[in-house]
């Protein structure tokens, strides 16, 4: 149903972990693209998908970071830990600057792995689609919106589908709103002719390295509104100070500070009080600042509790 994709940093494979049980209950599927060569962290959040229950799709040619262009790292680790354990799938990403050819050898190479297509760029579809053969729920395909329009998504029909939306516009934290839309395709999937459907959590598609000076702070809280026909929004709590880059534990003050005021006491708000949130608070009566990751973590987790509460399951 839900696919949150995960660019392998250390935090988003904490949540990962940290989410596994969660994950499994709810019948949510992560995909992970790792960007770094260590592959530790990845491993321990595999191991926790498993050791819950779960299942997960683990891209084997990432398009970013240290590992890009160089899936072999990827490839032995699922052939060498991963090969008995069907609960982890391998992920194709299909780019613009590959055949429907190479697209097929790829399938091939990880046919033991239950291979998922992840089409963003990809120019071949038509072609691929006949090389593959009839389409059946067991072929899977994970479709980038922003590359993939009906017509391309036809040439798959009767395999099992997945639109993947970024709801995140990443803009300087100082110009975020307080309030945006963020996406409704929890609710529409279906309408769309999906199986299920995957965003970028908090994070947001465009993937850098490292942040620059943290000018402002900003701490990005998702909900879902049921005055807007269970559309879902997200908060942008900003810090009052926005012109150096000093002091960031008092900014995250600030930003907490905004958080707890329009979030008031536990269950008068719209935002569903997950155990992120719960430990937001906790933060803000100890005056405590746990570094920019880790409030990143919270609002990924709070992210997969709203989506979970959304459908019945609760952490």
């Amino acid at each position: 149903m839900y696919h949150p994709y995960f660019r392998g940093k250390q935090y988003e494979l904490i949540t990962v972990r940290e989410m596994a049980p969660l994950l499994h209950a709810s019948g949510f599927r992560p995909i992970i693209e790792p960007v770094k060569n260590t592959l530790g962290g990845l491993d321990k959040a595999l191991d926790a998908v498993i050791e819950a229950g779960g299942s997960a799709i683990l891209i084997v040619n990432p398009q970013h970071g240290e590992l890009s262009g160089a899936g072999k790292p990827l490839t032995d680790l699922l052939r060498e830990k991963y090969l008995g354990q069907p609960e982890i799938s391998a992920g194709i990403i299909l780019k613009q600057d590959m055949t429907a050819k190479q697209a097929l050898a790829r399938f091939r190479e990880h046919e033991a792995h239950a291979p998922v297509f992840i089409h963003a760029g990809f120019t071949e579809a038509k072609v691929l689609a006949e090389m593959l053969g009839r389409p059946t729920k067991n072929q899977s395909h994970i479709f980038f919106e922003e590359f993939c329009g009906k017509l391309y998504q036809k040439h798959f029909n009767s395999s099992h589908r997945v639109l993947l939306r970024d709801g995140f516009q990443r803009r300087k934290n100082r110009e975020y709103d307080l309030l945006e839309p963020f996406s409704d395709l929890h609710a529409t999937f279906a309408d769309e002719g999906m199986d299920g459907f995957g965003d970028f959590l908090i994070v947001g598609d465009e993937y850098s390295e490292t942040g620059g000076p943290a000018y402002a702070i900003a701490i990005h809280l998702t909900f879902i509104d049921p005055d807007q026909d269970n559309s879902m929004m997200i908060y942008h709590f900003k810090s009052v100070r926005q012109d150096t880059p000093t002091d960031p534990a008092g900014k995250f003050a600030e930003a907490l500070a905004e958080m707890m005021e329009i979030l008031g006491p536990p269950g008068s708000s719209k935002v569903f009080e997950t155990n992120a949130v719960r430990e937001f608070r906790m933060l803000y009566e100890q005056g405590h600042f746990p570094g920019l990751g880790y409030v990143k973590k919270l609002s990924m987790n709070h992210h997969i509790e709203t989506l979970a509460h959304y459908f019945g399951v609760t952490a």
